[in-house]
């Protein structure tokens, strides 16, 4: 149990003997009294704070028996932001190392919020101050003085969305570094919400691309595909080009070959060109069959021309007999 007087636990916990179950791990004499000074002089500012001594256990995993001081800090006199529990930690080290400092939340309803430039979500404090420690530059007091002002521009318990680091007054060097860093936290917040929001979009859009990418490719393949069809279709198309010259060709032989028959007169020259004109149009007729049969004209074309074809072979069967005298 500690003595009622805070000097008196400090002295003890400090002078310590060999023989004790719980010794400090301080050794340097020296250093034990800067510690005791340092320790007296917070006390004396800050007198709701208390000393104790306890066992600390380091991230690499070492154990070592330190001093602590734990008290509140009241950082407004406003009401509406509670006193921030503060604890601080000597290092083994100390003063050549700067103190180990953690808040906690005063009650389970009141979080540290997130974001806070000096403190995370474990309840660590590192503002600027510890990491440009040096000593005898560098003091308990004049470190829990800083952590004061910090704290009353913005409360690790009272997340404001504009908080007060861009207060203009004249403050030292080091309280406009605390400033300066506040300040540029919260523009690298904004500026990480604003380039994620970016990211998602342009992921978004890519999505959109690809599946653009897709389609179109497939488009690509389906005109591929109507290509070859085509050339298909131009080669077939050719092929019966084809077949049709011959037959024309052949035909125009037979009509060669017909033509050397000569009518002895009138009559007889128009019984043969009935006949001919009536043969002809059967020759048409089955080429317009065979045509249609091999997809070179549509049957709405066929008819057409058969029902044409029929009334002129008609008329000439009808000319004939009449010239015959049937």
């Amino acid at each position: 149990m500690a003595p009622s007087s805070p000097i008196k636990f400090i002295e003890k916990a400090l002078i310590g003997s060999s023989s004790s179950s719980f010794t400090l791990s301080y050794s340097d004499p020296e250093q034990k009294w800067i510690i005791r000074r340092h320790l007296l002089s917070l006390l004396q500012n800050y007198p709701n704070f208390k000393v104790s001594a306890d066992t600390f256990n380091h991230n690499d995993g070492t154990s070592v028996n330190l001093l602590n001081v734990r008290g509140f800090l009241k950082v407004s006199k406003s009401n509406r932001t509670p006193p921030i529990p503060l604890t601080l930690w000597l290092h083994q080290n100390y003063p050549y190392m700067p103190p180990i400092a953690f808040i906690s939340s005063p009650d389970p309803k009141t979080q540290i919020h997130a974001n806070h430039p000096f403190v995370d979500t474990s309840g660590a404090v590192t503002p600027p101050y510890l990491s440009t420690w040096e000593y005898p530059r560098c003091s308990l007091v004049d470190f829990v003085n800083k952590l004061v002002k910090i704290f009353a521009c913005d409360h690790p318990f009272a997340c404001s969305s504009t908080p007060s680091f861009s207060h203009h007054s004249l403050v030292s060097k080091s309280e406009a570094l605390d400033r300066l860093i506040g300040m540029l936290h919260y523009d690298m917040l904004a500026l990480k919400v604003e380039a994620e929001e970016e990211i998602e979009g342009l992921a978004r859009l890519q999505v959109e691309m690809n599946k653009r990418v897709r389609v179109t490719k497939g488009m690509i393949s389906e005109l591929e595909k109507e290509g070859e069809r085509l050339n298909e279709k131009v080669m077939k198309l050719g092929e019966d080009t084809d077949k049709i010259m011959k037959w024309v060709s052949d035909h125009e032989r037979k009509s060669v070959e017909e033509d050397a028959f000569e009518a002895d007169d009138e009559s007889s020259k128009a019984v043969i060109d009935s006949l001919a004109a009536d043969i002809a149009i059967d020759d048409l007729m089955y080429s317009l069959d065979k045509a249609v049969e091999d997809g070179v004209i549509t049957f709405d074309l066929y008819m057409k021309q058969v029902r044409t074809l029929g009334r002129e072979q008609f008329f000439q069967r009808i000319k004939h007999m009449k010239i015959e005298g049937i």
